[in-house]
């Protein structure tokens, strides 16, 4: 099932959500639709049009947005009142905003999943059912796995030293040193480094040549922000994802190198009704023909599911279904 055909929105607008901050946030599809939104990665990835096509236009009202410090939201790079309990409130600003009595798909992936699974367990009847590709738990040993040595630098040892060797000298490991000298002299050409560093990574086959220049200040800047306060979570949230009650189809490469499967594979154990879908020959990035055509599919599982659900309510014949 391959990806919607390309699709502009019919709405833009930036949501001033306090301390500074507007979020750039815009609908496609049907405005009479049923409403779904989706997460970008990161923390600072920003939104993507590709996140509009997963959702059949003529069904969906599908919201997209920048999460505070990413993509076209001001301030850019911001860190000020940045955190995760912040963007779990966003959610719910925007929800209210545009009057949306609840999220019928909450499609979240890599940060966006950890973001996904905060913002389900805060606000649970705001959620009927989540979408969740390269599961990202934040964890300290998933974010170690990406920035030391002993992690996915055994795999790629090469781009590893490229990313070791552009730090100037200092006192740390690397992502503390990394979030020290983003504010120096060198701060764009190291925002370069490390955004490279993950998109090499992203992809089985990555292209000779990657462009990280139009998000390259966000994405280092807010992901050592948030990874060195561990993602600003009070409690780790795989013990907690238990409480999840909602549906959830889960999308996830057997060959990850940024959001090991492992990640996966616990999160659909934790979780009462998730079913979990391995896409083989395929790696992180939603951009891979296999897992964006795998999570068109989880979509349409995850409603299809529901729509059970509700007629077996009418009939009063409805029994939860298996993970």
């Amino acid at each position: 099932m391959s990806l919607f055909p390309p699709l502009e929105p019919y709405h833009r607008e930036f949501l001033d959500v306090g301390n500074g901050h507007r979020l750039y946030v815009e609908e496609s599809g049907n405005p009479d639709g049923v409403p779904v939104v989706a997460l970008h990665g990161g923390p600072g990835g920003g939104s993507s049009p590709l996140l509009r096509r997963l959702f059949d236009p003529h069904r969906f009202r599908i919201v997209v947005y920048d999460q505070r410090g990413a993509g076209r939201s001001e301030p850019y790079a911001g860190t000020d009142h940045n955190t995760l309990p912040d963007l779990v409130d966003d959610i719910e600003r925007i929800r209210e905003h545009l009057k949306v009595p609840r999220w019928e798909v909450v499609l979240g992936g890599s940060w966006g999943v950890t973001l996904a699974l905060a913002y389900a367990l805060a606000y649970p009847a705001a959620v009927a059912g989540l979408v969740l590709r390269g599961v990202f738990l934040c964890r300290r040993q998933d974010i170690d796995w990406l920035y030391t040595e002993g992690g996915a630098g055994r795999f790629y040892p090469d781009h590893w030293h490229r990313l070791l060797s552009a730090l100037p000298d200092g006192e740390g490991d690397l992502l503390t040193r990394y979030h020290r000298a983003l504010d120096g002299p060198d701060g764009e050409q190291l925002a370069r480094e490390w955004t490279l560093w993950e998109a090499r990574l992203s992809s089985l086959t990555p292209p000779p040549e990657l462009n990280v220049d139009h998000n390259a200040g966000a994405m280092a800047k807010l992901e050592t922000h948030y990874f060195v306060n561990d993602g600003f979570l009070d409690e780790p949230i795989l013990p907690r994802a238990h409480r999840i009650q909602c549906p959830v189809e889960i999308v996830h490469g057997r060959y990850d190198m940024v959001c090991p499967p492992e990640q996966a594979w616990l999160l659909h154990r934790a979780l009462p009704d998730s079913r979990l879908h391995w896409v083989a020959a395929a790696g992180h990035s939603s951009a891979e023909p296999g897992i964006s055509q795998a999570l068109v599919r989880a979509v349409k599982a995850l409603t299809a599911r529901a729509a059970r659900a509700a007629e077996g309510n009418r009939s009063g014949r409805y029994t939860q279904g298996s993970s």
